[in-house]
């Protein structure tokens, strides 16, 4: 058996194991490396009755994985217009300018450093773009210093940025536009409804499912005040499970947390950001913008996850220790690779050195911020090499 044929083995023997353990109800992954898809894997069902099988063309709610294919967004757009990540957001968006965020950098904005995790408007929905766009440029930074991820915030600001940048195209449609059209990806920021019907239902965490080393993090959310609990609410609204399969949610641009789609379509996106932004021919990203999304701009202890974090661009890093060794591997032993969790243990990324692209989905969530037992023992099974 060639080491390829090892890893893959290793892999289907761990995603097996997820579902004899009985923490799975329905899941799928999918490897691309250079170009073809090398591995897609699918098991359980699609409803908490058990009755719809989960088959590899099911898309599933991705929640902040959205994120990652935001952030290309707004660097696709940064990109077009020749706008660098050292501009102020305030030269696009002249309305951003105020309240102490005159001089905010794009890259201070992408990497969580802007302050604005929270909002202090509290009449706002998440379903209200343009409410709460006005509320983020009145709110004043609620730090200065270090970052401080924004679960519902980031995708706002990313969507107003596009707008600003791309003669007011929400980002959902920009998305479909440069990517998930040319790309032919079942993957989508604003569901249609004719595809509704395939998407796998969102099961909440079970009663009693810890979230292993995040005691920090579980503390902060257990507090009415605290930053954390502010930031996960802010905006308001869907902050139950069962609300996210509903129609009307399906079918709303939501880049923070609404992107829905296969394992398929979710590992290719990330495969042609691991080949530099290069696919089937066509350039979608220059060097340079690639480049942004594996440099790591921000890197401590986040003020609203309480845990080690990084980002670059807008994309999630392993953080290092200060010989430059990870000290965690989500996104699998490459120091290039970067990438983006989702709620409840969703996990896509970009393996630059390996020339892949991962992805893990799932219906059934745990609690707890990163990505845990089960979508890690499929990375490391795959890199066990």
């Amino acid at each position: 058996m060639s080491a390829a044929d090892s890893a893959l083995h290793r892999v289907r023997g761990a995603f097996d194991e997820n579902f004899r353990r009985g923490v799975e109800v329905g899941a799928a992954v999918s490897i691309w490396q250079h170009g073809e898809e090398i591995l897609s894997l699918a098991g359980g069902w699609r409803d908490a009755t058990r009755s719809l099988p989960w088959e590899t063309d099911t898309p599933v709610l991705i929640w902040s994985a959205t994120k990652g294919l935001a952030s290309a967004c707004v660097l696709h757009a940064l990109e077009q217009r020749g706008v660098p990540l050292e501009a102020r957001v305030a030269e696009f968006w002249p309305e951003f300018g105020q309240c102490g965020k005159e001089s905010l950098t794009v890259g201070q904005v992408l990497s969580h450093r802007a302050g604005l995790g929270a909002l202090d408007a509290k009449d706002l929905t998440v379903l209200d773009h343009d409410g709460v766009a006005r509320a983020i440029e009145r709110q004043v930074p609620l730090w200065t210093e270090g970052h401080g991820y924004g679960p519902r915030t980031f995708g706002f600001v990313a969507d107003e940025m596009v707008r600003r940048l791309a003669d007011g195209t929400p980002l959902g449609a920009y998305f479909r536009t440069h990517f998930g059209e040319p790309l032919d990806l079942d993957l989508w920021i604003g569901t249609p409804p004719k595809h509704h019907a395939r998407v796998a239902q969102m099961l909440a965490p079970k009663l009693g499912a810890g979230a292993d080393a995040e005691d920090a993090f579980a503390a902060a959310m257990a507090e009415a005040d605290s930053l954390t609990r502010r930031a996960f609410a802010s905006p308001g609204g869907l902050l139950g499970t069962s609300v996210m399969n509903t129609p009307e949610v399906r079918a709303a641009s939501i880049p923070s947390l609404g992107g829905i789609g296969t394992a398929s379509a979710l590992a290719k996106f990330y495969a042609m950001l691991a080949a530099g932004g290069a696919w089937a021919g066509r350039h979608f990203f220059g060097a340079h913008t690639a480049a942004h999304m594996q440099r790591t701009l921000s890197q401590g202890m986040d003020k609203v996850l309480r845990l080690e974090t990084a980002f670059s661009a807008g994309f999630m890093r392993d953080p290092v220790d200060g010989e430059g060794r990870k000290l965690r591997a989500t996104f699998g032993p490459s120091l290039r690779a970067f990438g983006h969790p989702g709620a409840g243990g969703s996990l896509a990324f970009a393996d630059p050195d390996a020339g892949v692209g991962f992805a893990y989905v799932m219906n059934q969530m745990e609690a707890g911020v990163l990505p845990k037992r089960r979508a890690l023992a499929l990375v490391e099974a795959f890199y066990a090499d």
